[in-house]
């Protein structure tokens, strides 16, 4: 890991790692091990705090800038076997509810305190259903924003442009 850090200019830009495997992890299977999240302190890369099924949440802060990412909550789809007909897009399917957001709104704030730059990414996309959860979460964190209606898709591929 250090190695691979070290390639990077991580004073220039605004570095961020997800770590998905269960390797990364220490002994109690909920945050990425002691000694890697040093070596993102050491070099202010962001330890990518993670909202999805069967993925570690995780806590620990590593870098004055801070990376939240929701991939939905569709645990059935994403931990079975693949089959010939599931499709990727249905993995990424899934609206998240207020409540499902509720406790992660004094994370982010508490975050944007002590960093520079907070990143929220929803990876939910199927059907524009990142867009309805971004605008969703912006409301819950006072964040202004001009529109609000998101109808959802009931696309299944981009079609022509």
């Amino acid at each position: 890991m250090k190695g691979t850090l070290d390639v990077v200019s991580h004073q220039e830009f605004n570095y961020a790692v997800e770590f998905r495997h269960r390797s990364w992890l220490d002994e109690s299977q909920k945050e990425v091990d002691a000694e890697t999240l040093e070596a993102l302190r050491e070099r202010n890369v962001a330890n990518v705090l993670i909202d999805g099924p069967g993925l570690h949440v995780g806590s620990m802060q590593t870098a004055d800038h801070a990376y939240l990412r929701f991939h939905g909550r569709n645990y059935d789809i994403w931990c079975r076997e693949e089959k010939v007909d599931d499709h990727r897009l249905d993995r990424y399917d899934y609206l998240y509810k207020r409540d499902q957001l509720d406790h992660w709104v004094p994370q982010i704030k508490g975050a944007e305190l002590k960093e520079s730059k907070v990143r929220i990414y929803f990876n939910n996309h199927a059907r524009a259903k990142s867009v309805r959860n971004a605008f969703l979460l912006m409301d819950m964190l006072l964040i202004e924003h001009k529109q609000k209606e998101i109808k959802l898709q009931d696309q299944f591929t981009l079609g022509e442009f």
